[in-house]
């Protein structure tokens, strides 16, 4: 009997060291064609990208962009979910072109700044947020940082906390909005903390924040419909 076999390829990709995984069997791994790969350029990367987002002052944004994630990976502590790789990188320039397209009258430098800390406090721990921000003011000297104005998106917040009979407690106000950040830039994200800590009611209360603002008539079509099961 013959069978034809179609012509194809099969591509493994190696992590060494990596946390979970196994290493190749060698008698699996002598049947391919070792390639070696190298460090990405991160500035490179983000200069470009940040070029192709409208950005003028792009490479000496990458930069600067690239010398705080060194700084963060030195001098903050080491958590298993804190990530300074591309992904975290790609993540920001999105969002920073999602700025800079919203309100290109803005600073490019205050733009960047705010993309930096929107996408990155969250994650952080309380004692590592005074060094992250430091560290914005030593790359960044002379540059304050206006506040995010949440518009109606803070207006629907107080009146869901005040129908679900909580008080305005400004942490969770402030984790609320921090939640509804990563998603605006990530399809998934993961709530950490203690028994009791408010993240039931954080993902709760935003949930209904998006489904009133849909069905107040909102124009910004972030807001959809949100059901979430337990």
């Amino acid at each position: 009997i013959n069978i034809r076999l179609v012509d194809h390829h099969a591509i493994i990709t190696m992590n060494p060291g990596y946390a979970g995984r196994t290493e190749l069997p060698d008698n699996l791994a002598v049947q391919f064609r070792p390639v070696s790969m190298m460090v990405p350029n991160y500035a490179l990367i983000a200069e470009i990208m940040l070029f192709a987002e409208g950005f003028g002052d792009a490479k000496t944004l990458s930069r600067k962009m690239c010398k705080l994630y060194i700084l963060c990976s030195e001098q903050l502590s080491q958590q298993p979910h804190y990530d300074y790789g591309l992904r975290a990188v790609k993540s920001v320039l999105v969002m920073a072109g999602g700025l800079k397209r919203a309100n290109p009258d803005v600073r490019e430098d205050l733009t960047l700044i705010r993309a930096l800390r929107d996408s990155n406090q969250p994650k952080f721990l309380a004692d590592d947020i005074p060094l992250f921000q430091a560290i914005i003011l030593d790359l960044f000297p002379g540059v304050e940082i206006p506040p995010n104005d949440y518009g109606e998106f803070m207006v629907t917040m107080l009146e869901e906390l005040t129908a679900a009979k909580l008080q305005h407690v400004p942490g969770i106000m402030n984790k609320i909005i921090q939640m509804f950040d990563v998603f605006c830039i990530r399809f998934g994200a993961t709530l950490v903390g203690p028994a009791s800590g408010g993240k039931t009611t954080i993902y709760q209360i935003l949930a209904k924040i998006m489904t009133s603002l849909r069905t107040k008539g909102s124009t910004n079509e972030i807001y959809q419909p949100v059901v979430f099961e337990i």
